[in-house]
């Protein structure tokens, strides 16, 4: 506060350049989702480096429905599909001349898989699709034009397109303001959103930074937007109200900020480094994006905490008076709702928190169901004119695998005997070795390999797994392709996992330790961030995996699977997040504990003071996400639905209830801290316990855990 103006010209500038090289810094980031060292991905890269496209890239998919099915219309069909196709010029194509399963049984559905040049970026075929969706729109095959479909084509007309991050943010920026004006009623509700933009634009500076080291992957647009946005908010927030209090408490403003910061900023600073060191962690998978998704979300709550330390207390010392208008009366922050809740939980701890427990289980039951990788088919919009054509291929009798193939790269000697060994695997409809220009490379043959049932099934990942084992042993031979690419997808991010999982707990439990003084109010936190994650887990399944609701909330069929990556990255978040409203409630109640030496009592004064404050954070942050499910790439949606939910179920369950009870039901327990634990962290042993104050001895009944 010594450098006022300096801070503010800082910041501004700051804030300014972030948003004049904001487009840049879009422009920077990748699609790419690299598994470098994995068989699939590394199979791939040949193949797209030999041919110019496939591998993991869907081929484009041709469907034409001739009136009159007969040879006439095949020949039709295949003179149509070279016309249209040289508007897509050194394209690998098969046709049914070339693959008979790509004709229906009854020759009503005749289908050309189409492998287009691919460009970096979101969408591979932006240069191809184009020429070849106007040129089959000309097409004649038995009165009827072509329809191009694929996975590329229903992911694009399912989501709506792609669009910038800016809708989201002004979504949740109006959010959080109705919130803010109601917590309020004055001109203070402008000052957590004014931070939120600032720590923003200078997360986005830094990001842009961060591009010119390393590739930092799409998905870390949305969540420095709205998960900044939310943080941003939730650290200004309790700054903010913790010096309406020193003001009610007789403080004049400077004091009040001084106080404030002693006590609020201290648990902010807290809060950001352990969501920090949380995210970090993703840097310890190795893959690429994540570590991208790691790093940039790393920028988050340290910018957040840099504004909500610096930027805050110098507008509250300098314009927070005038910013009061129009109510200018300072009221008790103490909740009497939440302090009636904090009461129930105290009076009946065991009941509490036994049945938040059964509940937080029975919406974590479906995650047992859990099934990761690309989404189905039939998830996609059916109502499109290639969610049409897809539905009459699937139902015409030709593999859905041939929308998502398998394909494999091997001396082209071995070919014959490969297809003839493929073809004869359960699971598998046909395998095909293509002779037209383009599937015989100087890398080797392509085969394509197309499972009988939708890739995304059970059946068609086992029947993928037994074609890699065949494979394996034929020399030479690599297997490719989405689905291949999909399973070592899994691999590579779960199995370094509890890597990962073992690394934040560990960091976050020294970290809770230090700043409560307490050993067992961390491993409190720790276990019930877990079960708190479970049920978001468990309710996301539900709805996108098992369909239950997806379609009514978002107007988007289930999905058959959760994205693969989706769950490591809710984790890490999440985990952080949680711990931000953790560290709120036990810090309050540990000042109160301190004051008077009654645990049933702290757990009252923290949740009373500190359950609004909590609730309006989560609601925030809730909208955030909110803001963020409206994206129309499926797996932004399923990330920000496990977002959303995690936050409501930990700031109505978790915090609000069977945090408050187990607390209660540890009694002094909560605030020991062993002497080797306390020389690790190198603080003094803690003093015996204090006997409870006069207030303490006198309280209710619900002082009693038994009672």
């Amino acid at each position: 506060m010594r450098h006022r103006a300096l801070v503010i010209i800082a910041w501004v500038l700051i804030a300014a350049a972030g948003g004049v090289l904001a487009p840049r810094t879009v422009e920077a980031l990748r699609y790419e989702f690299a598994l470098p060292g994995q068989p699939a991905y590394e199979a791939n890269q040949r193949i797209t480096a030999a041919t110019g496209g496939g591998g993991a890239v869907d081929p484009l998919v041709l469907v034409a429905r001739p009136r009159q099915a007969g040879p006439a219309a095949r020949e039709a069909f295949e003179t149509q599909v070279a016309r249209v196709t040289a508007a897509a010029p050194g394209s690998r194509v098969l046709t049914p001349a070339g693959a008979s399963e790509l004709a229906s049984p009854d020759g009503e559905v005749l289908v050309a898989l189409v492998y287009p040049h691919v460009l970096p970026g979101p969408e591979p075929y932006a240069a191809a699709l184009p020429a070849l969706e106007a040129a089959a729109a000309q097409a004649d095959v038995g009165g009827r034009p072509l329809t191009v479909t694929g996975t590329t084509v229903l992911e694009e007309t399912s989501g709506g397109g792609r669009r910038g991050v800016l809708v989201e943010v002004v979504l949740g920026g109006l959010g959080a303001l109705i919130v803010l004006a109601a917590v309020f009623g004055s001109l203070l509700a402008a000052v957590p959103l004014l931070v939120a933009v600032v720590s923003i634009l200078a997360t986005f500076l830094c990001l842009l930074g961060l591009t010119a080291l390393t590739d930092v992957s799409f998905v870390v647009q949305y969540l420095v937007a709205l998960i900044g946005l939310g943080v941003a908010i939730d650290y200004s927030l309790l700054i903010v109200m913790r010096w309406r209090e020193q003001r009610a408490g007789g403080l004049d403003s400077t004091a009040a900020v001084v106080s404030a910061m002693a006590t609020a900023g201290r648990s902010v600073v807290l809060s950001g480094v352990t969501v920090a060191v949380s995210l970090a962690a993703l840097v310890l998978v190795p893959l690429p994006f994540l570590r991208s998704i790691g790093l940039g979300g790393l920028l988050i709550p340290l910018l957040s905490v840099a504004t909500a330390t610096t930027l805050v207390p110098v507008v509250l010392a300098t314009a927070g008076e005038r910013l009061q208008w129009p109510r200018r009366r300072i009221t008790d922050p103490s909740s009497r709702a939440w302090r009636r809740i904090a009461t129930v939980a105290v009076r009946h701890p065991a009941l509490v928190a036994l049945a938040s427990t059964l509940l937080l289980l029975a919406l974590a039951a479906p995650l047992l169901g859990l099934r990761l990788g690309s989404p189905r088919l039939d998830a996609y919009d059916a109502s499109t004119p290639a969610g049409v054509a897809t539905a009459q291929l699937t139902a015409s009798g030709i593999s859905p695998g041939v929308l998502r193939p398998t394909e494999v790269l091997l001396p082209p000697a071995r070919a014959a005997d490969a297809v003839a060994r493929f073809a004869a695997l359960p699971g598998v409809a046909a395998a095909v070795a293509p002779t037209s220009a383009g599937w015989r490379t100087p890398a080797g043959q392509l085969i394509q390999v197309w499972t009988g049932e939708d890739p995304a099934t059970a059946t068609s990942r086992t029947a993928v797994r037994t074609v890699r084992d065949v494979a394996a042993t034929i020399p030479g031979a690599e297997v490719g392709g989405h689905p291949a690419e999909d399973a070592d997808f899994v691999t590579a991010v779960y199995n370094d996992a509890p890597l990962v999982v073992l690394g934040i707990v560990v960091v976050t439990f020294l970290l809770l330790a230090r700043a409560l003084r307490s050993l067992w109010l961390p491993i409190k936190a720790l276990l019930l961030n877990v079960v708190s994650i479970a049920a978001a887990y468990g309710i996301t399944v539900l709805i996108w995996q098992d369909g239950v609701g997806s379609d009514l909330i978002f107007g988007t069929p289930a999905s058959g699977a959760i994205t693969i990556w989706v769950p490591i990255a809710v984790f890490a978040f999440l985990f952080g997040l949680s711990m931000d409203y953790e560290v709120f409630i036990l810090s309050r109640m540990r000042e109160a504990y301190d004051e008077h030496g009654s645990t049933p009592l702290a757990v009252i004064d923290g949740i009373a003071r500190t359950g609004r404050l909590v609730t309006s954070a989560a609601l925030i942050l809730f909208l955030a996400f909110v803001a963020l499910s409206t994206v129309p790439a499926v797996e932004v949606k399923i990330l920000a639905t496990a977002l959303a939910l995690g936050i409501a179920i930990d700031a109505l369950i978790v915090r609000a209830l069977l945090a408050p009870a187990l607390v209660v039901l540890l009694g002094r327990l909560n605030w020991s801290l062993p002497r080797p634990l306390a020389l690790v962290l190198r603080l003094p042993p803690e003093p015996s316990p204090r006997p409870p104050s006069t207030a303490a001895r006198e309280a209710p009944d619900e002082a009693s855990p038994s009672s």
